[in-house]
């Protein structure tokens, strides 16, 4: 099955449009733990289920731990994040 993401994927970036539907931007949760660093972005958000959203700006980190319902929400720019994934095998 192809999912159709709402964002390109180029190595460990990931950059969402600020023409992105915000239809497409759903609640979801990962497979891994990531760290998420905003590299660029104007308006975003970013919100953890039951939690008031955060506002994405330059610089700013984000630690999900895998299995945490979250989402994104569109701001006025496109959004540029870094995207660093944690499996952790045992």
């Amino acid at each position: 099955m192809v999912e159709d993401n709402p964002y390109i994927d180029k190595s460990n970036t990931r950059t969402f449009s600020k023409d992105v539907d915000e239809m497409s931007l759903i609640w979801h949760t990962d497979q891994e733990d990531r760290t998420v660093t905003v590299l660029e972005g104007k308006g975003w958000q970013f919100q953890r289920d039951n939690e008031l959203p955060l506002e994405l700006k330059e610089g700013v980190r984000i630690f999900i731990p895998k299995g945490q319902i979250h989402r994104v929400i569109k701001g006025s720019t496109d959004l540029k994040l870094k995207i660093e994934k944690w499996k952790i095998s045992i």
